[in-house]
């Protein structure tokens, strides 16, 4: 059976990176970016934006679950409202898939910190510090699926949701 492995959290938890590294502990596996699907000029959250990019990512997880050379389909993505989790799930229906879902949950300080130095370097803009902060609250830090980062790379993480995938 296929493995559908969603890494959730705030901007700046380390999803891409921690995603990118479980993809090459993971034999026959794909990494898939919801921001991907958001990647539009200007950004614009409608709700006719939201649908598409939501049926986007429906098709991409879909047929990736679907290829037979695939094992492991790893996605990464804020995915702070549950409503969104629950659409793509509708969607993948009739696919035969095990879900595995992980939270990056830094600390607000580790989190602030990680997107500073991305402002800093250029690489988001400096409003991005403010709606982490915001989405973090969404995400229950209690919850069995929440890792925790305290200081480990994005390579060890991996290695802790590979182990956890391995059991």
């Amino acid at each position: 059976m296929k493995t559908l492995v969603v890494i959730r959290g705030p901007m700046g938890a380390g999803k891409t990176a921690v995603s990118a590294q479980l993809a090459q502990l993971l034999p026959r596996s794909v990494r898939l970016d919801g921001d991907w699907c958001w990647d539009m000029h200007p950004f614009t959250v409608t709700e006719e934006t939201k649908a598409m990019v939501l049926d986007n990512i429906t098709h991409l997880l879909r047929n990736f679950l679907r290829c037979s050379e695939i094992d492991f389909v790893i996605f990464a993505w804020v995915l702070n409202d549950a409503s969104a989790l629950g659409a793509i799930q509708s969607g993948l229906a009739g696919c035969d898939y095990d879900l595995h879902l992980v939270t990056l949950l830094p600390d607000a300080q580790t989190l602030r910190a990680q997107l500073s130095r991305d402002v800093a370097a250029g690489k988001r803009a400096p409003d991005v510090i403010g709606r982490a902060e915001a989405y973090r609250k969404c995400y229950d830090p209690s919850a069995s699926d929440a890792l925790i980062p305290h200081g480990e790379t994005a390579r060890e993480l991996a290695e802790k949701i590979a182990a956890e995938l391995n059991r």
